[in-house]
């Protein structure tokens, strides 16, 4: 294996990637890391045979590996990319195959499930758990972006728990992006990613069950869904295999902000069932002030 890093986060790396899992994330890492040389060889590993021969085809990775062993050995840094119920059972068998010169990552949406399923291991401390807080609404091979990870936010989870040099590692590679670099512990993690992305998707889940039950003309959605509703019901075309392990994984604090979303979904409908203008009036000024954190 070749050396990680050099000093300046900017410079060229000689690193070898494996990649395990190439769909949005997995493949649009891929990328960045490619066009901002942080990798001269790209390994990838997919169980799915034509999202491998895919992969290859739109240049993601210089090989596909079939031998996970080999694969992982083969790497300097090692990235599970995988849903995150499959990333609690293919991480600790990743962790037995590497060395102490070795990093891994995850990618994944939801962390605890994750961090207790490695806590004992002995090279836990070559593991970094990261999240990158960026993404679309499609999957597979041919959903990976170009730049997608720039200008975001990483999360870098319980970093205590891992060595300074993997830390360091990771940091650098992700301020290349650029992104910018966040930590918390993995309960943290759940709870705020619950608040502000598990729940963006289960509402946009239940808005287009609500539309396609009202509203049975298909071409009648189509004519007359302006801007307002794309953006907003975008996220229902998510994949449920990404998505369901998530919910799975992260289901009290998903029920917890779901519970508060129904709440005030109530409070509005009774408002307007009550005709009290004002008080409508009131409860968007108050929604407004969310103008003053995302301009």
């Amino acid at each position: 294996m070749t050396s990680q890093f050099t000093n300046s986060p900017t410079q060229t790396s000689t690193m070898t990637v494996t990649i395990i899992g190439l769909g949005l994330i997995g493949g649009s890492l891929a990328l960045s890391l490619r066009q901002h040389g942080l990798a001269q060889h790209l390994i990838g590993v997919e169980n799915s045979t034509a999202h491998a021969r895919r992969a290859l085809e739109l240049g993601l990775v210089d090989e596909i590996e079939t031998d996970l062993a080999a694969a992982v050995r083969r790497a300097d840094l090692v990235v599970v990319a995988v849903p995150v119920d499959a990333m609690v059972a293919v991480l600790p068998p990743v962790l037995d195959l590497i060395t102490t010169k070795q990093v891994v990552i995850d990618v994944g949406s939801t962390k605890q499930a994750l961090l207790a399923a490695v806590a004992g291991h002995p090279c836990r401390g070559r593991f970094v758990a990261v999240h990158p807080m960026a993404g679309t609404e499609h999957s597979g091979p041919e959903a990976a972006v170009s730049g997608l990870f720039e200008g975001k936010t990483v999360v870098l989870c319980d970093v205590e728990h891992s060595d300074a040099d993997a830390v360091q590692t990771v940091e650098k590679l992700f301020q290349a992006l650029p992104m910018r670099l966040l930590y918390l512990n993995g309960a943290e993690h759940d709870v705020h990613t619950a608040y502000v992305s598990h729940i963006s998707h289960i509402t946009s889940f239940a808005l287009a069950l609500t539309v396609l039950e009202k509203e049975k003309e298909e071409q009648r959605i189509f004519d007359l869904a302006s801007g307002g509703f794309e953006s907003t019901v975008r996220l229902a075309k998510s994949a449920p295999a990404t998505w369901v392990p998530i919910f799975r994984q992260n289901r009290l604090n998903v029920l917890d902000v779901l519970d508060e979303h129904l709440h005030q979904l109530q409070v509005l409908r009774e408002l307007l069932a009550s005709e009290d203008y004002d008080g409508l009036t009131e409860q968007i000024r108050q929604a407004n002030h969310i103008r003053k954190i995302l301009p």
